[in-house]
């Protein structure tokens, strides 16, 4: 699918890899939306970058939010063609801590909650509207992006909620893909390593550069534009399907 012309929403939009991706589809001719929390910055993003760019407030885990953005957003772009789910968090906390203490299951819940659920709510809404969009030459009416993590694969102390958020991620790519293919609809998913993000950003310097190590080449953190590269190509790629993707520079995660 072309991404000049196509109009595409993006969660967690308002900073980081959504970010960064709504900035490379807009400079690729896109409409886009960004869809993230009424506290977050993407109403500034959004006013940032132009007419093109629209934003709609909700919490993913609250469900009459996200239909309500999924249509607002639609409306506001005069369709729905490309959906990226880039929105979630990564609380970490050991399963039972040196103090006896156990993972907060309310904090297991919310991960999955934000991570997992809030990505395949988002994904329906928003495949029922590309479902009624004319198909291009190759019978495409949309394309999803997942993003799930290289934790999905190698999660490290202090992640099982998170690796568990993101290894369901990765896992409903196939049946996504087999299951919205009757819509016209192709189902993707990016499990990025390690990315300069502002969550990587608050980390102490020394663990920043500890954190090179890790990728074998190049010996740099990714970026957010590494991210929106590849995600422009799942769109315009037709032949990619149901396929999960590693952005990680050849990185494998130890325990810790």
């Amino acid at each position: 699918m072309q991404v000049r012309g196509a109009c595409a929403l993006i969660t967690g939009g308002g900073s980081g890899l959504g970010e960064g991706t709504a900035r490379r589809l807009l400079s690729a001719g896109a409409k886009v939306a960004l869809l993230d929390l009424p506290q977050s910055r993407g109403d500034a993003v959004a006013e940032e970058l132009g007419v093109d760019c629209h934003f709609v407030a909700a919490d993913v885990t609250d469900e009459a939010q996200v239909e309500s953005a999924v249509e607002g957003a639609a409306a506001a772009m005069g369709g729905l063609h490309v959906l990226v789910n880039a929105a979630g968090i990564a609380p970490a906390s050991r399963v039972v801590n040196r103090a006896g203490e156990v993972f907060p299951l309310d904090l297991f819940r919310v991960v999955l909650d934000v991570n997992l659920v809030g990505t395949f709510d988002v994904t329906r809404r928003a495949a029922r509207i590309m479902g009624g969009n004319d198909p291009n030459d190759d019978g495409e009416k949309g394309v999803v992006v997942n993003v799930a993590s290289i934790a999905a694969f190698e999660g490290q102390i202090g992640q099982a909620a998170y690796s568990a958020s993101k290894g369901g991620v990765a896992a409903m790519t196939l049946p996504l893909a087999r299951d919205l293919a009757s819509l016209g609809i192709r189902v993707n998913c990016i499990a990025p390593g390690i990315m300069d993000t502002p969550m990587i950003g608050g980390m102490p310097e020394a663990v920043r550069e500890s954190l090179l190590e890790v990728h074998v080449f190049p010996k740099r953190l990714g970026k957010a534009s590494d991210f929106a590269a590849l995600a422009q190509h799942l769109v315009e790629n037709a032949l990619i399907n149901g396929a999960v993707v590693r952005l990680d520079a050849a990185a494998r995660m130890g325990p810790r």
